[in-house]
């Protein structure tokens, strides 16, 4: 039986909580606020006691105590304009509802909320300082998309607790999880050259962005281990219609190919139509291969074969190194590097 609150008395307490459990009310605040040095029998009453009845810590409370906040800042940060189109652009992104998802998927059991703030601007970008300095949130999971964002290196130096998706441009002490882009170019030139294609070009992402240099670079380096060492490319911006107008600068330069590595997945569903309307058939004519494996690679006609990034799986354990960070403020920088794999589906 479930014990009971006096009829009186609509909001369990700190105190109902220790007399259901038999400890004192000091050992139920160390339980509540995560505190160790408590007996793991002792916390197991502690906890069944708050289910038992009920009991909803108070925040404000419990962050004089902890001080903490029990949020963490997603900051998205890019060298653009403060605007909601883009703002809007950042937000219908697969990729980064991809992040958003193993960040939020990795929180919701351990108590803690993400705000999500816009850094586009120096003056943005100080306003995510001073509000992250200021405690008003415990860390930072930065999403950064410029090679010359200055966020970082500014996070670093306010001593604001901050884990970085991708690596840095520049070396700087953050930690940060990326995955092997070289590798995951590999995969996509040695698929290319199994199925016979000799006539390989690729659309690259934006080329101030470190990913984008490095899946070019491993799509090149291996190429020339075939020997190809003159692989066409054409710049994209990693969007739809970057991809599309990439593929007609190719097609005009090289109407034979008759492989493609794309660097991302929306390119690449960009690319499909500029072929089909210049008579290629995907795959007969012209195999082409992606790089992200999101939800565009299957809503692609044909379905895209494609590199895994294993984005949500990243972005969990970049929110798990910035509560270990928060736990244990003087951890020394880190950083998981994640492997892809190679999704074969129709297109290649």
């Amino acid at each position: 039986m479930s014990p009971r609150l006096p009829a009186s008395q609509s909001l369990p307490t700190l105190e109902d909580v220790a007399r259901v459990a038999g400890v004192s009310r000091a050992t139920v605040s160390r339980v509540i606020n995560g505190i160790r040095n408590v007996d793991p029998a002792i916390q197991e009453k502690v906890r069944h006691a708050v289910s038992a009845i009920g009991y909803v810590p108070n925040s404000a409370a419990r962050s004089l105590v902890t001080r903490r906040t029990g949020t963490i800042g997603l900051v998205v940060s890019g060298a653009g304009e403060d605007d909601d189109n883009q703002r809007f652009t950042v937000l219908t992104d697969p990729f980064f509802g991809r992040v958003v998802a193993g960040i939020v998927s990795f929180l919701s059991t351990r108590g803690v909320h993400p705000t999500l703030m816009f850094a586009e601007t120096d003056q943005s970008r100080d306003q995510v300082v001073t509000y992250l300095r200021q405690g008003n949130a415990d860390g930072a999971v930065l999403v950064s998309t410029h090679a010359a964002d200055p966020l970082p290196a500014l996070l670093v130096e306010a001593r604001v607790p901050t884990v970085l998706f991708a690596k840095p441009a520049r070396p700087i002490p953050i930690s940060y999880v990326d995955v092997d882009h070289r590798a995951g170019a590999k995969l996509a030139a040695d698929h290319l050259w199994a199925l016979g294609r000799r006539r390989i070009a690729t659309i690259s992402g934006p080329l101030d962005v470190p990913a984008s240099q490095e899946r070019l670079a491993g799509f090149r380096d291996a190429m020339a281990a075939y020997g190809h060492p003159y692989i066409p490319c054409a710049e994209g911006g990693f969007t739809y219609g970057s991809g599309e107008a990439a593929m007609e600068r190719l097609l005009a330069e090289h109407p034979d190919l008759d492989g493609l590595f794309v660097g991302n997945d929306l390119m690449a569903q960009g690319a499909l139509p500029a072929l089909r309307q210049h008579g290629r058939r995907v795959p007969e004519d012209v195999a082409v291969v992606g790089f992200d494996d999101s939800s565009v690679a299957t809503a692609c006609r044909p379905p895209l074969t494609t590199v895994r990034h294993p984005v949500e799986d990243m972005a969990a354990e970049m929110a798990r190194l910035l509560l270990a960070r928060i736990e244990e403020p003087g951890l020394p920088p880190t950083s998981m590097i994640f492997d892809p794999a190679l999704v074969v589906r129709q297109s290649a």
